[in-house]
């Protein structure tokens, strides 16, 4: 199983990238393959690739602001939380991204 996801914070720099790794973590607990791409100070980072999109059984959008490109998802579950929501949250979203999609 594959999740995608995007994060995304105002400034770019602490809630993207631990709000990715809480993803990434509670993925590799659980066995699922987690992509996450970071779009903040530094741009777009481990841009999804369309291959990506395709196969990803859904899309967590876990975002404190607009993010650029959303549109590649049109079609997609898609599942909204903030970055703060994410951290504290990941394994609970990824059981049931799981159960949901298995």
């Amino acid at each position: 199983m594959k999740v995608i996801a995007v994060t995304a914070c105002p400034s770019g720099v602490a809630h993207t990238y631990m709000s990715a790794e809480a993803l990434q973590v509670a993925g590799e607990k659980l066995g699922i393959d987690v992509k996450v791409e970071t779009q903040g100070a530094a741009g777009i980072e481990n841009k999804l690739t369309e291959e990506d999109i395709k196969e990803a059984v859904c899309v967590v959008l876990s975002t404190d602001t607009s993010i650029r490109e959303e549109s590649r998802f049109k079609g997609k579950k898609v599942v909204r939380m903030s970055t703060s929501k994410i951290m504290s949250s990941a394994l609970p979203l990824m059981k049931k991204i799981q159960t949901t999609f298995s």
